[in-house]
């Protein structure tokens, strides 16, 4: 295979690109194309102006606080210009009512990262139930996905003196009692995945070294990772053990009194444990004794009659040709549904009544929108929380309980004027003949061809739904711009077949499906080929590398974000490896042969006629190597083709780490897209 030539700030052996992240004359290299960039596109009034509006949404303190309920409170991390870094924080339901809430900080990013001069990124906690009164902390150096876990005592607001804590690793953490937990972790040879998480399952007692940690469950190098939970509903009695055989497979265990119980389900199926319930949500069609369960269904039944060979379910849902689940979560009696109906999501209660299940709407909202819901605290009550927004309408977070009506608690303000717009959902065909949706964003008055940005993912079965966006809004459509979403093939917008339809080598179906997209636009007269953007980030990143080498010539401009770019060695960096199910196994040369058709990096051509693109990455990113953008950068560059380089320092895959860094990243590329896409 043809790698071309390898720029001088990588090693040409890819297992060497770890090391040269960092290294003194890579950052050199970065920097100087920061400093191009910087100077190319942030230097104008316009800049500063979308940044400095972008960033006072971001800080405005009427964005609703999203909280997480555990015993009497609620909790929530917070950011703002005052706390850069973030406060995790707290309030009880009566308070959160209140506009202005009275808030218990329980941690400060800022203050601690100041101490211990580290660069501390919030990455989540887990609460120890029912105390509610240890937490383990994930703090995270730079945004990457490798975190250091401490634990917290909520009463004290402090870090526990000689209590759990792990060094750096891309670690699996979950409580198994007051003085037990369940870990994966890097424990040294042996011990992780080849895609860099964890092989292991351990008991950790406190008292000891989480090195002393004892073994119960252990995969192989090739799964993509092994985690466990535990449950305070039956006393931690019982072990959840999820091994994840590539990325869309895994095995289901129950490991309770020193013996292993694998639960009755297809490789497929995801699987949920709850008070002693199992639900299952398939992915491929499942014959049983009386006919045969369909993909896309969820499944219900108890756990203690699923394991092993025997089996007793029964169906909660079954899809329909244009409903689909897209989400559940549960109460202590009911199941919470989010149900896609033609890419417009509507949330549902389950509920036992007698021998069948009951599902009821929860709300009547029309129009294009976008709900979904979530249980308040399963192990207490029935409480859900409902969240409605739509691209043009601010988000609303509604409280509800069975039987009551729904409580609006918060409510967003509209930072950009909505009423000037519509949003309306169009379809187009495919290449094969496949209706492809997608959604457009525009002004009520435009009467002609113009500024459009087309935004995309199409993998690992994510949706893109209805979502209001003040950063589209401000960036974009208030400039004169139309904003669009294509629902390809490869996302779950209509169920998993959608996604499988266009995995290996039945990839070029997401690349057809958004080229479909970008000529309906073109011959409606939305837009022409010189004003039509794209952007996409992550495996929305590959998508632009594609539609940069595939059909150069219909489009103006292409922003391109922490992609991946080298198919052919994007199996051997960091998360990698657990892709080869979406993507598939370079190494195989028959899987190669279709790789290499959507791998942008040998796909460019030295002689070929390019739009400019702007690839951005950063140097944190523990997941998508930071490498593929780089390497792309300076291929193009060695080409003579127009090339834009940015690299945030930190933020890791997120390509952020605070407001200031998001808004700067937003203002940017739509200050480049925008300049290159109004070119007379």
């Amino acid at each position: 295979m043809n790698d071309y030539t390898t720029p001088p700030h990588l090693p040409s052996d890819p297992n060497l690109w770890l090391e040269a992240v960092d290294d003194p004359s890579a950052l050199e290299w970065v920097g100087e194309r920061n400093q191009q960039t910087v100077e190319r596109f942030t230097e104008t009034d316009s800049f500063k102006e979308l940044r400095d509006r972008i960033l006072a949404v971001l800080d405005s303190t009427d964005r609703i606080p999203y909280v997480m309920a555990r015993g009497n409170y609620l909790y929530n991390f917070w950011q703002d210009a005052e706390h850069v870094r973030g406060i995790w924080r707290r309030t009880t339901l009566d308070e959160y009512r209140k506009k202005n809430p009275d808030w218990e900080v329980l941690l400060d990013i800022d203050a601690l990262a100041e101490e211990e001069s580290a660069d501390w990124v919030y990455a989540g906690s887990s609460i120890l139930r029912p105390t509610s009164d240890r937490a383990l902390v994930n703090l995270s150096r730079g945004g990457g996905d490798a975190t250091v876990v401490r634990e917290f005592d909520l009463n004290s607001r402090s870090f526990v003196e000689g209590g759990f804590t792990l060094p750096e690793a891309k670690s699996d953490v979950a409580w198994a009692g007051r003085n037990k937990l369940l870990i994966g972790t890097d424990f040294g040879p042996n011990s992780m995945t080849d895609s860099g998480y964890p092989m292991t399952v351990r008991v950790w007692e406190r008292g000891t070294s989480y090195e002393e940690a004892s073994e119960i469950f252990r995969g192989v190098a090739t799964d993509v990772a092994v985690h466990a939970i535990s449950s305070a509903y039956n006393d931690y009695s019982e072990y959840y053990i999820t091994r994840m055989l590539d990325f869309y497979t895994s095995e289901e265990h129950v490991y309770s009194n020193g013996a292993l119980h694998q639960i009755n389900k297809p490789d497929s199926a995801n699987a949920w444990v709850h008070r002693g319930r199992l639900m299952i949500r398939l992915k491929d069609d499942w014959p049983h004794d009386h006919g045969v369960f369909k993909a896309g269904s969820l499944l219900i039944g108890e756990l203690d009659e699923n394991l092993g060979d025997s089996s007793n379910l029964e169906v909660l849902f079954e899809p329909s040709d244009s409903s689909f689940l897209v989400g559940w979560d549960v109460t202590k009696n009911s199941v919470l549904l989010s149900i896609t109906e033609d890419v417009r999501t509507k949330s549902y209660v389950a509920k036992r009544a007698g021998s069948t299940w009951n599902i009821e709407r929860i709300t009547e909202s029309s129009g294009i929108s976008n709900e979904s819901v979530g249980s308040m605290d399963p192990y207490v009550d029935d409480r859900f929380m409902l969240n409605s927004q739509s691209f043009l309408e601010p988000a609303k977070e509604s409280l509800g309980n069975d039987g009551e009506d729904l409580e609006i608690l918060k409510s967003e303000p509209a930072f950009f004027d909505g009423s000037n717009f519509d949003a309306t959902q169009h379809w187009t065909d495919s290449k094969d003949g496949t209706r492809i949706p997608y959604y457009e964003v525009r002004a009520k008055d435009a009467d002609k061809a113009g500024p459009t940005l087309l935004y995309g993912y199409g993998g690992f079965e994510a949706s893109l739904l209805p979502q209001y966006s003040p950063g589209v809004g401000i960036g974009w459509l208030e400039r004169g711009g139309t904003y669009v979403i294509a629902n390809i093939r490869g996302g779950g917008e209509f169920g998993p077949n959608w996604h499988r339809s266009a995995l290996l080598q039945n990839r070029n179906r997401a690349y057809e499906d958004f080229i479909a997209v970008a000529e309906d636009l073109v011959r409606r007269g939305v837009t022409s080929e010189r004003q039509l953007g794209i952007q996409g980030g992550s495996n929305g990143g590959l998508l632009m590398g594609n539609m940069y080498t595939m059909r150069p010539d219909l489009f103006g401009a292409i922003a391109c974000q922490v992609p991946l770019l080298d198919m052919s060695r994007y199996h051997l960096l960091l998360a990698g490896a657990s892709w080869m199910a979406e993507y598939g196994n370079p190494e195989d040369p028959e899987q190669w042969l279709f790789l290499k058709n959507y791998s942008p990096y040998h796909n460019v051509e030295g002689d070929g006629t390019y739009p400019p693109m702007l690839i951005t990455t950063s140097t944190r990113d523990d997941r998508v190597h930071p490498g593929h953008a780089r390497k792309m950068t300076a291929r193009l560059e060695e080409m003579g083709h127009t090339v834009h380089y940015y690299e945030n320092t930190a933020g890791g895959h997120a390509g952020a780490a605070d407001n200031s860094h998001r808004a700067f990243m937003t203002a940017l590329v739509y200050e480049f897209l925008w300049e290159m896409l109004n070119k007379s």
